[in-house]
């Protein structure tokens, strides 16, 4: 994957860094985030262009890293405590973003996660792609889904090797489905990937970074804060749970709109694949996942939650910008693409 282009002062300054030796970033966070001088001081950090890039950045070197990048920022001390103060920012904002929740008897996670779905009121991008779309618009949904689904379930099996007994047995029961049980062509990244290709979208990891806003940046950064940090291992099963009891309808209605727009078996598979599995995984994921766990860990139990509402309020914000940009009749990328593509 090569480096995405800056996208601010913080960004620009980790790109170039990268690119050269390891080591030495300084790590005052005034350095990297000095409110005076940026173009606008009062950005929210979940739709801040540069913030959310730079954090990309640095978790994707846990991941696949970058092309000609030196592996050995990975671990490099000065990124570290620099992504530290940025992380920061981050996770203030998502404090802010859901709000005060209310108290979780450790017992009762599984109604309470159920209730907190229930009570979502966040717009459905779902229903408005089963309702009324073309395929230019579809198309540039799976773009936006792209940065997510082309590495499907990474980092949530960052929470494997943290957990033990039944939630840990539940997580990979979970994740061995979307890796397909270790067939290659029922890799649920591999069917996003021919769904992409049948749309004729560049199927390369990470293509399209550098297309997708900030807000579809900060939805995957979620992920990776919870999956990278021991101590949101609680809040990384409630995203989980949250992401699976989220799904089944959603791909129902995105499986019957790629149909009704000629789109092929291969070509829905990733939706109908997701159906049948996640009905499956909510009721894993709810009880045995999160209710295990709560139940072993009790004082994590308000984590879960979090992490659950964290989880629905990104994925709302996300479906309310691409949706404002529809129908304001703009794209809703940054780089939008180009016709026929």
């Amino acid at each position: 994957m090569r480096l995405p282009t800056a996208r601010g002062p913080a960004s620009a300054m980790l790109v170039e860094a990268l690119t050269g030796i390891v080591g030495g970033l300084p790590g005052d966070a005034d350095h990297w985030w000095p409110d005076a001088g940026r173009t606008d001081p009062h950005t929210e950090p979940l739709s801040d262009e540069d913030l959310q890039l730079f954090l990309f950045v640095c978790y994707e070197l846990h991941y696949r890293g970058f092309d000609g990048v030196d592996e050995r920022w990975e671990w490099d001390p000065s990124l570290l405590a620099v992504r530290a103060a940025a992380e920061r920012r981050f996770e203030a904002a998502l404090r802010r973003a859901v709000g005060p929740l209310p108290a979780v008897e450790p017992g009762a996670v599984p109604e309470t996660l159920t209730a907190l779905v229930a009570a979502d009121d966040g717009p459905s991008l779902a229903a408005a792609l089963h309702r009324e779309t073309d395929l230019d618009r579809f198309r540039e949904f799976v773009t936006q889904r792209s940065v997510y689904h082309l590495k499907e379930a990474d980092p949530h099996t960052w929470g494997i090797p943290r957990l033990g007994g039944p939630a840990k047995a539940a997580l990979v029961e979970i994740q061995m489905d979307e890796y397909g049980r270790g067939q290659l062509p029922r890799m649920h990244a591999e069917l996003f990937r021919d769904t992409m290709n049948w749309l004729g979208l560049d199927t390369g990891y990470g293509a399209y970074v550098d297309s997708v806003p900030a807000v579809t940046l900060a939805a995957n950064n979620l992920i990776s804060l919870f999956g990278l940090h021991r101590r949101w291992r609680g809040a990384l099963l409630g995203h989980l749970a949250a992401f699976e009891m989220t799904s089944s309808l959603p791909n129902r209605r995105y499986g019957d709109a790629l149909r009704r727009l000629g789109g092929t078996p291969t070509a829905t598979r990733f939706y109908d694949e997701h159906v049948e599995a996640d009905a499956v995984h909510e009721q894993i994921a709810a009880y045995d996942l999160c209710g295990s766990f709560a139940l072993t860990e009790p004082a994590r139990a308000a984590d879960v939650v979090f992490g659950a509402a964290c989880c629905l309020k990104l994925d709302g914000l996300v479906a309310e910008h691409v949706l404002e940009c529809w129908a304001a009749d703009r794209s809703s990328l940054r780089l939008p693409l180009a016709a026929g593509h």
